[in-house]
């Protein structure tokens, strides 16, 4: 990889590490508990509560997921190892970095894995 890029991709994976992380913080109240008090909410509402708490822990599961993943990528960026495959050592194509720059395998690697 041309060594010209490599702050590119690593204001890239800073940025949407951030962008992450503000999301996380501004749905944790949509992660809590769900009121219980059948006074105040009706059964269908709370039904209703219950499966947007659920959403949003599923949603939270996955930006920490990538976030994981952009850890990675910025460590590999901190050793040097940015930008090739895990898998077969060659190069990951920028374009396909441009868009995911957390990606760990080439196209013809990340191809026969999902066969």
């Amino acid at each position: 990889m041309d060594e010209d890029r490599l702050p590119r991709f690593r204001a890239l994976l800073i940025v949407r590490r951030d962008e992450l992380q503000a999301l996380s913080e501004t749905s944790a109240e949509s992660r809590g508990a769900v009121e219980l008090d059948q006074q105040s909410v009706g059964r269908l509402s709370r039904m209703d509560a219950m499966q947007h708490q659920a959403m949003a822990a599923a949603n939270e599961r996955q930006r920490a997921a990538e976030l994981s993943r952009i850890a990675a990528a910025l460590d590999r960026l901190g050793r040097g190892d940015y930008g090739y495959c895990l898998s077969c050592g060659e190069d990951i194509a920028e374009r396909r970095l441009e868009i995911d720059p957390s990606a760990t395998l080439c196209v013809d690697c990340a191809r026969a894995r999902d066969r």
